[in-house]
């Protein structure tokens, strides 16, 4: 009787184990332990974790859990005309834990949000106001895109380059809501800032214009994929 159990556990143990690993890899973040726990951010860090630490219970506030990062458009007066305030548990203390972050974007007419990718989360845009060109680029090399208005909704897959065109008369704000709690950033900007002038910016706005113009009329995805691929690695 006793070797049946014994069979029987070991029988569910390899049966269960690797769909608690596909459930386990699904999550962007891992799972929180506890309710709360807000960023404490100590003035020298001496110890580096995989996260950020908590403050003590005692010391929770409900300003822990509200912020008003976004609710202010961000400097629009650089080469590409948008602005990105991604606020993470560093800036937010009650995102802590929880697997999430937020963004605000801000693009001015006809700016852009350069090819940019987030590695450690999928990003879901809602455009505030505005009229923009949204695309992402697959690791097949499939090219996706969409005109969007106010009130539409757009999800890049985590870790996929992607960019905003504004196509409107007027400012777009973009708020965008992140899986992790630090998504991070990758930018195809020029290496140094030195690098990056006017002309290149308004060459590549150009390009990508032409790109989506292509697009409308013609449904080429593979030939713009190309395009978008030769802008990346020029």
């Amino acid at each position: 009787m006793s070797m049946n159990l014994c069979s029987s556990f070991f029988f569910m143990f390899f049966i269960a184990t690797p769909f608690t690993c596909i459930i386990h890899v699904c999550s962007a973040d891992c799972d929180n332990l506890q309710d709360t726990c807000p960023t404490s951010l100590p003035e020298k860090e001496t110890i580096f974790i995989n996260g950020l630490p908590c403050k003590s219970k005692d010391n929770n506030t409900a300003q822990d859990f509200k912020t008003a990062e976004l609710t202010r458009a961000g400097p629009r007066d650089n080469f590409f005309g948008s602005s990105m305030n991604i606020v993470s548990a560093s800036k937010f203390p009650g995102l802590n834990t929880l697997g999430i972050s937020i963004s605000r974007i801000d693009i001015e007419v006809d700016g852009m949000v350069n090819l940019h990718n987030h590695p450690r989360a999928t990003e879901m845009i809602y455009v505030n106001q505005g009229v923009l060109a949204a695309a992402f680029l697959d690791t097949q090399n499939q090219f996706f895109q969409k005109s969007l208005r106010a009130g539409d909704v757009f999800v890049i897959p985590k870790g996929l380059f992607h960019f905003f065109l504004n196509r409107g008369s007027a400012a777009a704000v973009i708020f965008s809501v992140f899986n992790s709690q630090n998504p991070g950033l990758g930018s195809l900007s020029a290496s140094t800032p030195s690098e990056t002038t006017l002309e290149s910016v308004e060459n590549l706005k150009r390009k990508l214009i032409t790109s989506f113009s292509d697009l409308e009329l013609h449904h080429g995805i593979t030939d713009l994929a190309s395009q978008i691929l030769e802008i990346i690695y020029s």
